[in-house]
Formats: structure tokens, sequence, C-alpha cells
């Protein structure tokens, strides 16, 4: 069974930085895209940034210059390192992955639990 576990988050003030990590567990053949997504109060899930398995990245506007999504593929880890935090980054971000658990079975996608992420002003 496969299980995306995020962890990081937590309360800084504005401008502060936070490092997420999501660490995938269980039995897995190769990963794919690697993704983070947040959701704030009384809005829709965002995707946030992702990493291809080749490395390429892409960011929201909002984020870019600011966070940097990176990928450690001998640990099976996603990293989102976040600086110049502001209050509207706020919200419950998640990891998402597109797994593949065996050869010559097609991909899955998985969704981490969240993780807090709260920015005061």
């Amino acid at each position: 069974q496969v299980q995306l576990v995020e962890s990081g988050g937590g309360l800084v003030h504005s401008g502060g930085s936070l490092r997420l990590s999501c660490v995938v567990s269980g039995k897995i053949f190769n990963i794919y895209a690697m993704n983070w997504y947040r959701q704030a109060p009384g809005k829709q899930r965002e995707l946030v940034a992702v990493i291809t398995s080749g490395g390429n990245t892409n960011y929201v506007e909002s984020v870019k210059g600011r966070f940097t999504i990176s990928r450690d593929n001998v640990k099976n880890t996603v990293y989102l390192q976040m600086n110049s935090l502001k209050p509207g980054d706020t919200a419950v971000y998640y990891c998402n992955e597109d797994i593949v658990t065996s050869a010559y079975v097609p991909f899955k996608n998985y969704w981490g639990q969240g993780t807090q992420v709260t920015v005061s002003s």
C-alpha cells in the first residue's frame, strides 16, 4: 500500500520560510510527476508546483521566484522550499504523485493527508 506523508508545515511570520517534505512509502516501481497543491479556506484546491521525473519544474504565477520544488528519487521524497511567505500563502498543502507500483501496471494518482501552513502578517 502506497502512502504519502507530508511534514514541515507550521506557523511563520510574513517574510519567513518553510520547507515542506513529502515521503512516499510502500511498494513503488516508479514515480512520475510529483506535485504540490494547496487549499485555502473557502477556496478551490490549487496546483502550486510540479516536478517531472526528468526534473522539469513549473509553478503557479503567484509563487514564482519564491518557492522551489525539488525531488530526491533515492529517498522517494519531494520538497517545497517556500521563501518570502505571505499571508496569502496560508493554506493546507498537499503532495500529489503519479506512482507505478509494479512493471506493466498503469500509474495511479495518490494524495497525502496535507500539512497546514499559516503565515501571519
